[in-house]
């Protein structure tokens, strides 16, 4: 039986950090300066950063002048951003609980965190809670259920035969990760003039570095399935990731990954 998403979640991240920094947050970091953008950051900004992880985006916010907060659901994480961006104001806490009063902000984003939170629609009306009347608030979320960079590992157990564990909940997001679905999701918390875009980028890695960064490293679902299998299995998933990374051609040791996602954005 499928675990609680929320305390799945918890178990999932904790002490990841370290490994989420070096891999899979590279990943993450192309869509910070449209986040950012879409949030109307810039210069005195009162802004806080949702699902901070390793602090890419309170970094950037911090260059362009923004007064910035922080929040993550995961202390490791809290202590990396802290680490990379000086003087960072990081609380810990679990969407949807926002530890700020009503109005502290002029904008609000989350780098792919929305994905993470048992109840989406309940935590982007935390986020506008903490927004100032005419605040924006900006999310970035994966197209679901993924593809090319975010997705291969994943495709490569399935082609292993390693079945889907009971006890391993899909995220609630699952029904979000479209366009219409997901500007639906930010009307309904109470957001206007919301958009949604679709931003695609090209990863370049080196294959047996993504390897290690989503499978080896216990950084998400694919990786945690990873864990847990022998050897002999392991080596059979290690073949078929193998297989369906040479289709996107390997050129001076690295190979393009594309990745697809959602950009959204409203008004309070």
């Amino acid at each position: 039986m499928a675990r609680d998403f929320d305390l799945y979640e918890r178990e999932l991240w904790a002490g990841r950090a370290p490994a989420y920094e070096r891999g899979f947050g590279r990943l993450t970091r192309y869509t910070v300066g449209p986040l950012l953008d879409a949030a109307g950051v810039t210069g005195g900004t009162r802004f806080l950063d949702v699902g901070t992880g390793p602090g890419f985006v309170s970094l950037e916010a911090v260059r362009r002048g923004a007064e910035v907060s922080a929040m993550d659901a995961e202390e490791s994480m809290a202590e990396t951003a802290r680490r990379n961006v000086p003087g960072l104001d990081v609380r810990v806490a679990v969407l949807p609980e926002v530890p700020f009063p009503d109005g502290s902000f002029d904008a609000v984003a989350g780098n792919y965190v929305i994905n993470h939170v048992a109840d989406p629609g309940a935590a982007i009306a935390a986020l506008r809670r903490v927004l100032r009347p005419g605040g924006r608030l900006a999310l970035s979320c994966w197209v679901m259920p993924g593809s090319g960079a975010l997705a291969i590992v994943r495709e490569a157990i399935e082609q292993a035969g390693v079945a889907w564990p009971e006890d391993i909940p899909e995220s609630p997001f699952m029904r979000y990760g479209e366009a219409a679905a997901f500007r639906r999701l930010v009307a309904e918390a109470g957001l206007t003039e919301v958009a949604v875009e679709e931003v695609t980028w090209e990863h370049a890695v080196d294959p047996e570095e993504w390897w290690r960064a989503v499978a080896l490293s216990r950084v998400g679902t694919a990786g945690v399935i990873v864990a847990r299998q022998d050897a002999d299995t392991v080596a059979l998933i290690k073949d078929a990731y193998d297989t369906i990374i040479a289709d996107y051609g390997v050129d001076g040791g690295q190979v393009s990954l594309p990745a697809h996602a959602l950009l959204a954005s409203g008004v309070r």
